[in-house]
């Protein structure tokens, strides 16, 4: 293969990473169709070894692009926060932690760092954290590693096998053992029962799966009380916390 065939080879390859990176994050074809330009004039004059370091720069951008969108660092654990001290969260936020731990025998550090993304996600989607918070309550107990016999996973118990593709931008179905990562996906799971039920009681029901059923097993009712509790701690009322939670009974036509 000639030098000039070898160049054109690299170049259409670099192009085709490019555009499938550029697609994947941004979905914006000026960006794509400026930096693919940009960076190919580059490539025409550079010199191999400057190519190669171009191309990882460029990729590691895009790396980093894509981190930043899902919200999530890929790696190791321990490279984002799990955990925090309950004495860094807003007064009434960490006296709900404290309640919580209590309540379902969770360490109050990864408790607050839940307490702490139910806030922010929450807020970002115009939904109660305290209800976010009601439901992982009765769906898990807290327990990201939760399963249900009918394939319900994590946090808030989402249908993994129904909606798979909500989890693609945090990496894949297996995100679904994530705590951030399926405590975001449930709200958007959640969001959309209530609105297609018209009502937070009947998205509740349509959450559990009970839609088409006369009687959700007392599931929203579970829901509601534990979000009037722990509304009544979060405005410094305390409560006292009961010894054991009482989880639902999952249905096998769980949203």
């Amino acid at each position: 293969m000639t030098t000039g065939k070898r160049i054109q080879a690299s170049l259409a390859t670099v192009a085709r990473d490019i555009a499938d990176g550029l697609f994947q994050i941004t979905h914006n074809g000026f960006a794509l169709l400026g930096l693919a330009v940009m960076f190919g004039g580059i490539m025409l004059t550079a010199q191999p070894d400057m190519r190669q370091a171009g191309e990882l720069q460029l990729m590691g951008w895009l790396q980093e692009r894509q981190e930043s969108l899902s919200g999530l660092v890929s790696g190791k654990a321990t490279d984002r926060v799990t955990a925090v001290n309950p004495k860094d969260l807003p007064k009434a936020q960490a006296a709900l932690a404290f309640w919580l731990a209590k309540k379902y025998n969770i360490a109050p550090e990864p408790l607050s760092a839940l307490v702490a993304e139910a806030f922010e996600t929450g807020t970002r989607n115009k939904l109660d954290p305290t209800l976010i918070l009601a439901v992982v309550a009765v769906e898990s107990g807290f327990n990201p590693f939760a399963q249900s016999p009918v394939g319900a996973q994590g946090l808030m118990q989402v249908m993994t096998q129904v909606h798979g593709d909500k989890y693609e931008r945090f990496g894949g179905k297996l995100a679904a053992f994530d705590p951030v990562a399926n405590m975001r996906v449930g709200v958007k799971v959640l969001q959309e029962c209530i609105s297609r039920a018209g009502s937070l009681e009947l998205g509740l029901k349509l959450y559990v799966g009970a839609a088409n059923m006369e009687d959700d097993g007392g599931y929203a009712a579970k829901v509601l009380a534990e979000h009037a509790r722990l509304q009544a701690v979060l405005a410094g009322r305390p409560l006292p916390a009961a010894a054991t939670a009482v989880l639902r009974t999952p249905s096998s036509d769980k949203a």
